[in-house]
């Protein structure tokens, strides 16, 4: 069982809402989902949609073909009527479309109306699609009441009307949908849903993270609102900055007080923090700076996705030190990062980037729960007695890893003190040619073999002698992985997927490369025009990928899409 539901309608319509709902239905039966939005940059108006795929298996991308459309504006059903699968139906509201389709897929719905007669209200019309579409589907209506009741528990005097007419939605998707063959199995076990951007959150909580700045900037945003909707339980201080400028050196102050601090933005913003990120360098303060991607140049296109800003990430900041760039493509992945981020960044005093983009932070995904004990935490600043029992203090000491002691201001009688000018061990600033090259080989020579030393290989699934490989980074991981799967009874096919991009990962220390290059086909698959990593990969390995997958309208791979690219290869 493989089904995908995709709800169309203005942006104010409560699109979302609907998915929501149905998700966390799906979820509490025990099913596996995944789902996305695509949506314009405006407040209201302008065509959007939530799309959901729920099936007895894990799913890890969207499909093409949809089951069950939800047509709540006009241009819903002429723009993806024709996307409906051969068992697929359509729900719209005349009302709303001004027309009648005499197609027998497409079922005429007033949704408002049924939700007035029902005795609750026309704003109760979504509760009724919903209802509607779990009819269709022939699953039980109490579990969307369930969900009703949960979601409403502030207003329970919203309860009734919206259980009522979640009741008169599924009994007319049940009644009038002849066509309707839909068989939904029961799923084992309740399951977790999750959005990307709350993953992020959620391991910078579990990771120790006590200090969040920001400014808000698609698709970033949701960190900020689920970090600031669980501040207080969890004793972080959660700060909107006037700008982006503002919130690179906020958490730069916090984390030289003393406490774990990230920062998060999408690439106009990180443009902004580019001078922070080079005063992290230079002052070796730790800093984990969350960069979701999004198509530019400029403002470009605010709420779609791309993969174009891995060089920017690489190369952003005058001068040269080290830094970390990561690229989860699930909240698994994405716990681990943002764990390996926050120990990285205090381990060796460098900044850790993280990677995402529109894609995967607007997307959800069900889990079987989160394994807290997988999170790490090492405190590698000099606190307290520690503190105290050091004849001297210098934050630049010279060490033989190049890693110096790194204290608390305040937390005993030893000055503590930085600069952004080049420095001597005491942090002072100098002139001296002497001084300079070897704070240089500190900050750089004697970190970066260490630090590429914790790097770890990409993620081989499949074939371990594959004729055709896929490679690829970040959110492209769940299609990837899908294509394999559909592909392997009858071919040779693996996929390398990257979530740790910089310092590359040593190929003395994995068989990565050989795989690549024993390949018939080592086809790098990238949501960008230019092949930002496929560049990279050549400047660290000489390995020219002489094929090459791209997608850069502002929208995701989809697993027909890509198999459709695959093809010539096959």
């Amino acid at each position: 069982m493989d089904y995908t539901i995709k709800i169309g309608g203005a942006a104010g319509q409560g699109i979302a809402t609907i998915g929501e709902s149905l998700s966390k239905v799906f979820s509490r039966s025990g099913l596996h989902l995944f789902s996305f939005q695509d949506y314009e940059s405006r407040v209201r108006g302008g065509h959007n949609f939530f799309q959901i795929r729920f099936s007895d298996r894990p799913v890890l991308a969207p499909r093409e073909p949809v089951d069950v459309l939800v047509g709540l504006d006009g241009e819903s059903i002429p723009l993806h009527g024709g996307e409906l699968s051969d068992i697929g139906s359509a729900l719209y509201d005349p009302t709303a479309s001004g027309t009648e389709y005499g197609d027998p897929r497409f079922t005429g719905v007033p949704f408002k109306r049924l939700a007035v007669d029902s005795g609750g209200a026309e704003v109760m019309a979504n509760t009724v699609a919903s209802g509607a579409v779990l009819g269709m589907l022939g699953m039980d209506v109490s579990l969307l009441e369930a969900v009703l009741t949960d979601t409403l528990s502030r207003h329970p005097e919203a309860v009734e009307g919206n259980v009522k007419a979640a009741r008169a939605g599924h009994d007319f998707g049940s009644n009038n949908c002849p066509r309707c063959s839909f068989s939904v199995p029961e799923g084992s076990g309740r399951k977790m849903v999750i959005e990307g951007n709350q993953a992020l959150g959620l391991a910078a909580i579990a990771s120790g993270c006590r200090f969040y700045s920001a400014y808000p900037m698609t698709p970033s945003t949701g960190i900020l609102t689920f970090l600031a909707g669980h501040a207080e339980r969890h004793g972080l201080v959660v700060e909107q900055a006037e700008d982006e400028i503002a919130a690179i050196n906020m958490a730069l102050g916090a984390s030289f007080a003393g406490v774990r601090s990230m920062t998060g933005t999408s690439g106009g913003g990180f443009a902004l923090m580019v001078e922070g990120v080079s005063l992290a360098g230079m002052t070796e303060t730790p800093v984990v700076i969350v960069l979701a991607q999004r198509p530019g140049p400029a403002t470009g296109l605010p709420t779609r996705t791309e993969q174009a800003d891995l060089l920017y990430a690489l190369f952003a900041g005058h001068g040269e030190f080290p830094r970390v760039v990561l690229a989860p493509g699930t909240p698994e992945q994405a716990f681990r990062a943002v764990n390996r981020a926050f120990d990285l960044t205090e381990k060796y005093q460098v900044p850790v980037i993280i990677l995402t983009d529109q894609h995967y932070a607007d997307s959800t995904w069900s889990l079987d729960g989160v394994d807290l004990s997988a999170f790490e935490y090492t405190d590698y600043r000099v606190r307290g007695d520690a503190f105290k029992a050091l004849p001297t203090y210098r934050r630049h000491a010279f060490t033989e890893t190049g890693v110096s002691p790194l204290a608390v201001p305040g937390d005993a009688p030893h000055v503590v003190v930085t600069d952004s000018d080049e420095h001597d061990e005491d942090g002072h600033l100098i002139e001296d040619a002497a001084t300079r090259a070897r704070m240089v080989d500190k900050r750089f020579l004697k970190k970066m073999p260490l630090i590429r030393g914790e790097i770890e290989p990409p993620l081989h699934y499949g074939s371990p002698a594959p004729e055709i490989t896929l490679v690829g980074w970040g959110s492209n991981y769940g299609v990837m992985k899908e294509a394999v799967d559909a592909l392997s009874a009858s071919r040779d096919i693996a996929m390398l997927h990257f979530s740790e991009l910089y310092p590359f990962p040593d190929e003395s220390a994995s068989d990565f490369m050989d795989v690549i290059r024993s390949s018939k086909h080592a086809i790098c698959i990238e949501s960008n025009v230019s092949g930002r990593f496929a560049w990279l990969a050549r400047a660290e390995t000489g390995f020219d990928f002489k094929d090459r997958i791209s997608r850069y309208d502002g929208r995701p791979f989809t697993l027909e899409g890509l198999l459709e690219e695959l093809d010539v290869y096959l």
